[in-house]
């Protein structure tokens, strides 16, 4: 009676370290139960205070904040995403035929996956015009061959991760000088619900380029 008793009671521990956790909630459980809304400055400027507060000064972290008038409208999620690239870059046209240094890009799109660096090219067709389109990911591209089309040719659009947009930075492929705007992928969500700032690793890569 005593072993069986004993038995017991193990089996109803397991039950309930295992009922907790099942109870544990995930990133997707909490983002699943808030809705979408259009990002602001702040949400951008809270996150470069958050990650640098640790290892910068006061007067460093003062001078990573941008004005307000380096940020364009949002997209307040009732345009697709060519007419809202026509709507903050009227001028697109003439910013397009006027440029011609290689190893750079005039608009920078950042997202948080190969798969979704796709989509957004797809959905650019009526925004692109003639303008040529780099791939900026690391999924069955080499970093050599990017860098090698960068030096040859002139491409107006980058679209792709911090990843790759990181090492191409740090490996002088990529030049951001002539970089006129920086797009931020920052309401969709992958299959887990994530947006590209709730996953660590690329919210790391995404404000190193910022830095």
């Amino acid at each position: 009676p005593t072993e069986c008793f004993l038995s017991q009671s193990e089996e109803k521990q397991e039950s309930t370290i295992k009922a907790k956790r099942r109870k544990k909630k995930k990133i997707s459980d909490i983002l699943e139960k808030s809705a979408p809304k259009p990002g602001v400055p702040a949400d951008l400027q809270n996150l470069l205070s958050q990650h640098f507060s640790e290892n910068r000064s006061v007067i460093e972290i003062e001078e990573l904040k941008l004005s307000d008038s380096c940020f364009l409208p949002a997209n307040d999620l009732t345009h697709s995403f060519s007419s809202y690239l026509k709507e903050i870059c009227p001028k697109w046209a003439k910013l397009r035929k006027n440029h011609k240094e290689k190893k750079s890009v005039v608009m920078l799109v950042i997202c948080s996956s190969a798969l979704r660096s796709l989509e957004l090219i797809k959905s650019m067709t009526a925004f692109k015009g003639d303008c040529k389109i780099l791939k900026l990911f690391a999924k069955h591209i080499k970093i050599k061959e990017q860098m090698s089309m960068l030096e040859k040719g002139v491409f107006h659009i980058g679209v792709g991760t911090p990843g790759r947009v990181k090492a191409l930075v740090e490996q002088d492929g990529l030049c951001l000088n002539s970089t006129r705007y920086m797009i931020l992928d920052w309401n969709w969500r992958d299959q887990k619900l994530r947006r590209m700032m709730d996953i660590p690793e690329v919210l790391c890569e995404h404000l190193y380029i910022l830095d």
